[in-house]
C-alpha cells in the first residue's frame, strides 16, 4: 500500500464525531483569535475612534487575569465533563462563551467589560478538554498522530482565516462587530451539539474533583518538574507580548507602508485597485500563518534531536526575533522579528511537550501532562502586567520603544541560561 493511500485511509477511518468536534474547534479558536487579535488595540483605542479609552495598565490587568484561567480551568473542567458528561459541558461552554463575547461587544465600563470576559474565558476554559477528550476517544494507534495533527492544524487555521479575513471588514463597520461575530461563532456550536454531537463513552474511572486536587499537590511535589516549568515559563512572559505590547507598538510607531505596497502589488495581479492594509490582527496572521507553512518541516528537522537543547535553540530564534523589533522600525524588519519568534515557538514548544512526557514517572504522565499548562499561567500572569508597564515606562514616556524589545530579549536570555544550567546539573540523566 502507498504512503498516499494509506493516509487516505486513515482519514477515512476518523468516526463523524471527530469531525463534528474539529469544525467546533475551527469556529471556537477562530472567534477567540479573532478578538485576541484587536482587543488589547480596541480597549486603549480613545473613544473617539471607537475603543473605549482604557489605561494600558489597566488593560494589563485584565490580561493577567483572564489568560492564566484559559490555563488553569480546563484540568478542573476536564474532570467535572468526565463525571457529568461530555454534552453538558459543550451546552454550558458554548452558552457562557457566546454570552461573553456578546455582552463585551455591548458593554463600555471598565468592570463591565472585565466581567464579560471572564464569562468569555470561562466557556472557553471548559470548552478546550473537551474536543481534545473527544478525539483521543475518537482515535486510537494506528490514527491518533493525525487525528492530533488534524486538530493542531485546525486551531492554526482558525487563527488564521478569522483575523485575515473577517476582522478587517468587521471593524471598519465597528469594533463591536468583532465581538458579535465571535457570539455568533461559538453560539451556533451549542446547537451543532444539541444535534449532532454525539456523547463518547465514558472513561472507566472518573476522578473526582477532590482527587484531580491531589493529583495537583502530588505534581506541585516535584520540584524538578516545577522547576523546570517555571524556567520555560520565561520564554512565554515574551510570547504572550505578541496579543499585548507589540500590537500597540505597531499601532504607535510602525509605518507598514512597504509591506501593503509589496501585498497590493501581488492582489493586483488578481484583482482591480486593491487596498489591503497590515493592521494589527495580521500579527496574529503571520504567527499562525508560519506555523501552518513551516510546521511540518520544523518537526521533521527535530524529529530526532534532544529535547531540551532543542527547546533552547527554539527560545534562542524566539529572543532574537523578540531582539529584532529594538533594532529598526521598518516594515520588513518588524515581519522578520515574527516570522523567526514563530519559527522559535514551533520549534520549543512541542518538545517541551515531548520532554514533560519522557520525564514524568511511567504512571503519572497523563498527570504531568495535564500540569504542564503551568508555564501560560505564570507567562500569562507575568507577561500581561509587564508588558503593559514596561510599555508606558520605555515607550509612552521615555520614547524608548527599543528598550522594552531588549528588556524582554534579556528575559529571553535568562532562560536560556536557565534551561542551560537545569540540563548541567538538574535534569534526569540521559533524559535531556
Amino acid at each position: 500500500m502507498t504512503e498516499e493511500k494509506k493516509q487516505k485511509a486513515s482519514i477515512k477511518s476518523f468516526p463523524k464525531n471527530f469531525w463534528i468536534v474539529i469544525l467546533m474547534e475551527f469556529f471556537e479558536r477562530g472567534s477567540y483569535y479573532g478578538v485576541m487579535s484587536v482587543l488589547s488595540v480596541y480597549l486603549v483605542l480613545s473613544a473617539d475612534k471607537g475603543g473605549l479609552g482604557f489605561s494600558k495598565e489597566s488593560v494589563g490587568v485584565i490580561k493577567s487575569v483572564i489568560t492564566p484561567m484559559l490555563y488553569i480551568l480546563p484540568i478542573l473542567s476536564g474532570a467535572i465533563a468526565d463525571r457529568f458528561g461530555y454534552r453538558k459541558m459543550l451546552m454550558f461552554a458554548f452558552t457562557v462563551m457566546s454570552l461573553g463575547y456578546f455582552f463585551t461587544g455591548l458593554v463600555t465600563s471598565y468592570g463591565l467589560v472585565f466581567v464579560s470576559l471572564l464569562f468569555m474565558v470561562l466557556g472557553a476554559g471548559c470548552f478546550k478538554p473537551i474536543i481534545s477528550g473527544t478525539i483521543a476517544r475518537s482515535t486510537n494507534e494506528s490514527n491518533s498522530t493525525l487525528g492530533f495533527g488534524i486538530f493542531y492544524w485546525s486551531i492554526n487555521l482558525g487563527a488564521f482565516v478569522f483575523p485575515l479575513i473577517l476582522i478587517p471588514i468587521l471593524k471598519d463597520i465597528s469594533w463591536s462587530y468583532i465581538f458579535f461575530m465571535a457570539a455568533i461563532g461559538t453560539g451556533w456550536l451549542f446547537f451543532l451539539n444539541l444535534f449532532v454531537y454525539k456523547e463518547p463513552k465514558r472513561p472507566e474511572s472518573s476522578k473526582t474533583i477532590g482527587e484531580v486536587l491531589k493529583g495537583m499537590v502530588k505534581v506541585l511535589t516535584d520540584w524538578r518538574f516545577i522547576l523546570m516549568i517555571v524556567i520555560y515559563s520565561g520564554f512565554w512572559i515574551l510570547y504572550f507580548q505578541m496579543f499585548d505590547t507589540v500590537l500597540w507598538y505597531l499601532k504607535d510607531h510602525m509605518d507598514m507602508a512597504p509591506v501593503d505596497k509589496f501585498v497590493n502589488g501581488v492582489l493586483g495581479a488578481f484583482i482591480s485597485n486593491p487596498n489591503w492594509k497590515f493592521d494589527a490582527e495580521h500579527v496574529t496572521v503571520i504567527n499562525a500563518g508560519t506555523i501552518i507553512l513551516l510546521q511540518l518541516i520544523v518537526s521533521s528537522i527535530v524529529k530526532n534531536t534532544k529535547a531540551l537543547p532543542t527547546m533552547i535553540f527554539g527560545i534562542g530564534l524566539g529572543t532574537i526575533g523578540m531582539a529584532i523589533l529594538g533594532i529598526s522600525t521598518h516594515a520588513w524588519v518588524f515581519m522578520a522579528g515574527i516570522i523567526i519568534f514563530s519559527i522559535g515557538e514551533m520549534t520549543a514548544h512541542p518538545k517541551f511537550i515531548s520532554y514533560v512526557g519522557l520525564i514524568a514517572p511511567e504512571d503519572k504522565k497523563a498527570l504531568y501532562l495535564g500540569y504542564s499548562f503551568l508555564y501560560g499561567v505564570i507567562g500569562s500572569a507575568i507577561g500581561g502586567v509587564l508588558g503593559a508597564f514596561s510599555y508606558v515606562h520605555f515607550v509612552d514616556k521615555l520614547n524608548n520603544p527599543s528598550a522594552l524589545w531588549f528588556m524582554f530579549s534579556l528575559i529571553g536570555v535568562a532562560t536560556i541560561i536557565g534551561l542551560l544550567l537545569y540540563a548541567k546539573f538538574i535534569a534526569p540523566k540521559g533524559k535531556h
